[in-house]
């Protein structure tokens, strides 16, 4: 028993079902049923709808409106937040006694500064006497 191709007589009903609602479907017109479907099932793209993906960066931030917000709630930070926070309060602190003088880089900074404040006051008078002597000198040579 040969069929020639095309013909639908071996064709189950199921097929014939489905080419007339390919017609409606082409004309413009859909069925009832259907658009209760696209209700329920948004489309996907590509192989979107195929797999569950739990991506972060694809989930929509919720919009929360201010009355809704509960301002005695306080939020937890990160560690790392929590981390950088610390180092720039001991960092201010440091920096205050720093100034104060109570550190020991502060200390050494001082007695290095006294140190230099003294040479340059010796120096100075050194210059001053070398000075006089000189004017000395000359008063002399013109006498």
């Amino acid at each position: 028993m040969w069929l020639a191709a095309g013909t639908s007589a071996d064709r189950p009903r199921t097929f014939k079902k489905q080419a007339e609602k390919d017609v409606y479907d082409r004309r413009g017109e859909p069925e009832e049923e259907e658009e209760s479907e696209d209700f329920a099932k948004p489309k996907h793209k590509g192989t979107e709808g195929l797999i569950e993906i739990e991506n972060p960066n694809l989930v929509k931030p919720k919009n929360i409106k201010a009355k809704d917000i509960d301002i005695g709630k306080t939020t937890d930070i990160s560690r790392r937040e929590r981390e950088e926070l610390e180092k720039q309060k001991s960092h201010e602190r440091y920096m205050k006694l720093q100034e104060q003088g109570k550190t020991e880089q502060a200390r050494k900074d001082l007695d290095r500064l006294a140190l230099i404040r003294q040479q340059r006051a010796e120096a100075a008078k050194k210059r001053e006497e070398e000075k006089a002597a000189k004017e000395e000198r000359k008063a002399e040579a013109r006498k």
